[in-house]
């Protein structure tokens, strides 16, 4: 069960993310220059997350142009390093999300249900669309892998949200 639910207006906890192709992390919540949107995905062991990902990697130059794209799951360095290198994604792909950080983020955690699933706890997916001053404008958290925005939907809404200033909405 999640800890609690992300307050959207309120800043993002600040948490740092390792990447697997360059050295040092990427940091959330603190202050930058860009809108940041957050992709948590399940791991390797989910061919819908693969999919997903697909399409976000394929529209990543529209992405870019509108704010910088993190992804990351509790997968291992090698693991996530594995998915990088065989689909080609070029987006900041981040491992070792813990469970304390998944909890901060208000997602949904889920306990293998093998061993061929995977061997650890593992966030199920969720999207946080978070402002320059480090606060959180959407969220979207699933319970299961089958629950996804719309990539080309959300990107579309962010583009309308950042160019006109959009205040936070869901607050009560």
């Amino acid at each position: 069960m999640t800890s609690s639910k992300p307050r959207v207006g309120a800043p993002v906890e600040i948490l740092d993310f390792p990447t697997v192709d360059r050295e040092g992390s990427i940091t959330i919540g603190q202050p930058k220059d860009r809108w940041t949107m957050l992709f948590v995905y399940r791991g390797r062991h989910c061919p819908r997350c693969k999919r997903f990902l697909n399409k976000l990697s394929d529209a990543l130059p529209e992405w870019v142009g509108a704010m910088d794209v993190v992804v990351i799951s509790a997968d291992s360095k090698e693991k996530a390093l594995a998915d990088k290198e065989e689909f080609g994604w070029d987006f900041d792909l981040c491992y070792g999300l813990t469970e304390s950080q998944m909890r901060s983020l208000g997602l949904f955690v889920s306990e293998p249900l093998s061993e061929a699933e995977t061997t650890g706890m593992f966030a199920e997916p969720g999207t946080f669309a978070i402002r320059p001053d480090g606060t959180l404008l959407l969220v979207d958290i699933s319970n299961g892998p089958a629950a996804r925005p719309d990539l080309e939907e959300l990107l579309d809404g962010m583009k309308f949200n950042i160019e006109n200033n959009r205040p936070v909405r869901g607050t009560a």
